[in-house]
């Protein structure tokens, strides 16, 4: 007994002292297949950590994100500033700027901004920017990113231009995060053809957050999300009516109906039960 005991007290050391653990990095999980998938076996490889994020933090990488239904420009003007510029604000602090600089009354009347409240802010905060209207083949050409409006699913809405590759638009979008147009889609709605450009400091350094990445090109085709989204669905209702004959209980009765080739002659029917609650 006291040889077991001294083990035990041995083994817990050895696995409490002895072992150095390092701490396991947020939001890392461990996980181990079977040697051989065809067979459960106890021999296994283990695997190294995989970090795990939420769909949503990648969804949203790099954007403000709005906080009230009208508020699709400050937050897209943050995403710009952050993002590009490397200015630290919040949308809150965007707004009471543009509130500020801005026309007042007509964005309390229209209950939005416009890209002019946005340059004069941008003014105030000492960057150098401008309306511009042009053709999709310069959006095309353009190599940094831009505020453009788009009418969309029946409303105004400010987002990011980020890049345009393989034909498709990428476009960091307050409301609905990180997503692409194809080049035809978007060019029905983009709105008027603006876009709204800030100039960096000569020699700043940009954070790059609004840069392309492998992420962003996995991308699901519209054709793809027309056929699966939109898909008028169809129950198999034959085998749904055959398997409720099996069930039911079979009479015989004379068929009633005139137009019948076996109108007024003996058939067999299903009688099935039916159950409502109260």
């Amino acid at each position: 007994m006291f040889i077991i005991t001294l083990g035990s007290a041995l083994i817990y050391h050895f696995a409490t002292e002895a072992l150095q653990v390092a701490d396991k990095p947020a939001g890392s999980v461990y996980y181990t297949e079977v040697a051989d998938s065809r067979y459960y076996s106890y021999g296994k490889y283990h695997q190294n950590p995989v970090q795990v994020k939420p769909a949503i933090e990648q969804q949203f990488r790099g954007i403000v994100k709005q906080v009230y239904d009208y508020s699709c420009g400050s937050a897209a003007l943050t995403t710009l500033l952050n993002g590009y510029i490397g200015e630290k604000l919040n949308e809150q602090q965007t707004m009471n700027g543009l509130m500020r600089y801005g026309e007042y009354d007509r964005i309390v009347e229209r209950r939005s901004f416009s890209l002019l409240d946005m340059k004069r802010f941008v003014t105030a905060l000492g960057y150098n920017s401008g309306g511009f209207k042009g053709q999709f083949s310069d959006l095309a050409k353009l190599d940094k990113p831009a505020i453009v409006p788009i009418a969309y699913a029946g409303f105004k809405h400010f987002v990011v231009f980020k890049a345009y590759r393989n034909g498709r638009v990428f476009v960091a979008d307050p409301a609905l995060g990180n997503l692409s147009f194809s080049a035809e889609h978007f060019q029905e709605i983009w709105d008027n053809n603006t876009l709204f450009i800030i100039e960096p400091p000569v020699g700043r350094e940009l954070p790059g957050l609004l840069a392309l990445q492998e992420s962003d090109m996995r991308i699901v085709e519209d054709s793809v999300i027309d056929r699966f989204a939109f898909v008028d669905v169809r129950y198999p209702t034959l085998m749904m009516e055959k398997n409720a004959d099996r069930a039911a209980t079979m009479r015989r009765v004379l068929d009633d109906d005139p137009n019948s080739d076996n109108y007024q002659k003996p058939i067999d029917t299903y009688m099935r039960l039916y159950y409502k609650r109260k």
